[in-house]
């Protein structure tokens, strides 16, 4: 697989979870976020880690734990409390600070070079994020900023890791994912209950929108998710989880009837333009179009 097929097999992962939004308002139950989270992540997991019938071994276990609790377990409650702390378009708009930590991260982590292009694409995608979301009636709360915050920190360290640890030799992408879900899903299941209690009654359109998390933005989204991590320089996927917000917000405009304006219309312009841009400068100088597969050599971590 070629690098811009790559790039856009990875895309899929945000547009999916761009959807999200969409899903929750219209078709959850309200005052739910964390049992959205747990029926996005454990039944996924387990439905894949039974399909590939593969567990971890060894020290990974530990670090299955780490990457769950990182990219799922601490993720969701971190961005549902953003999102009751804070307007949507404000934690959006700190959501697309990831593609920052990201680069510092991957600097201080995995000793990767801050290339000014791809710095710059990332303040550029990030603007172009708050120009998309933020509206004159945004409001500031500091528990629901460190909250997001803390989220996408989260989220952006366990990108890191996993671009670093890579997975074991002779496991894929659908088991690694389902490791990471279950992980996740299983430190979220007390938390879910003892916050929300028993689940509701829930009716058929309930039940299509978790089917739809669990399966479209939970198993298939983190399987071309992880994939495309630890084959892509780490910018590459930090650059395009800002085509979440965009996706929300025509979604929002074209199902939901919402309005848009001329400025979110130039964000979602710029917003384009930096991940394009970002995807340019993350090529290394001389280097083949094509990628190989991490598991046909791995990290040699076991």
């Amino acid at each position: 697989m070629n690098r811009l097929t790559l790039t856009l097999v990875t895309a899929l992962a945000p547009a999916a979870w761009g959807t999200t939004y969409l899903v929750t308002t219209e078709l959850l139950p309200a005052g739910h976020p964390l049992l959205a989270g747990l029926l996005r992540s454990l039944p996924a997991g387990l439905l894949a880690v039974l399909l590939a019938r593969r567990l971890p071994h060894g020290a990974w276990w530990g670090k299955v734990l780490v990457l769950g609790a990182l990219n799922i377990g601490a993720f969701f409650p971190l961005l549902f409390l953003a999102a009751e702390r804070l307007p949507g378009g404000v934690a959006a708009a700190v959501a697309g600070a990831q593609p920052l930590i990201v680069l510092g991260l991957g600097a201080l982590v995995l000793g990767e070079r801050i290339r000014p292009a791809s710095a710059a694409a990332a303040v550029v995608g990030a603007g172009g994020v708050a120009l998309v979301v933020l509206g004159p009636a945004a409001a500031l709360d500091l528990c629901g900023l460190i909250a997001a915050l803390g989220g996408v920190t989260a989220t952006g360290l366990g990108m890191i890791l996993t671009k670093r640890w890579g997975r074991p030799s002779g496991v894929g992408p659908v088991a690694y994912a389902g490791w990471q879900l279950t992980a996740g899903g299983l430190l979220l299941l007390p938390l879910t209950f003892a916050v929300e209690g028993p689940p509701p009654a829930l009716d058929a359109g309930a039940l299509f929108g978790y089917l739809w998390l669990a399966t479209a933005g939970g198993i298939i989204a983190y399987t071309l998710w992880f994939r495309g991590i630890q084959r892509l320089p780490v910018i590459v996927p930090g650059l395009l989880a800002l085509l979440s917000p965009v996706v929300a917000t025509l979604l929002g405009v074209l199902v939901a009837g919402e309005s848009f304006t001329p400025v979110q219309v130039a964000g979602i312009v710029i917003t384009l333009a930096a991940l394009i841009g970002g995807q340019f400068a993350a090529r290394p100088r001389g280097t083949p179009a094509t990628t190989a597969d991490p598991s046909a050599a791995p990290v040699a971590v076991r």
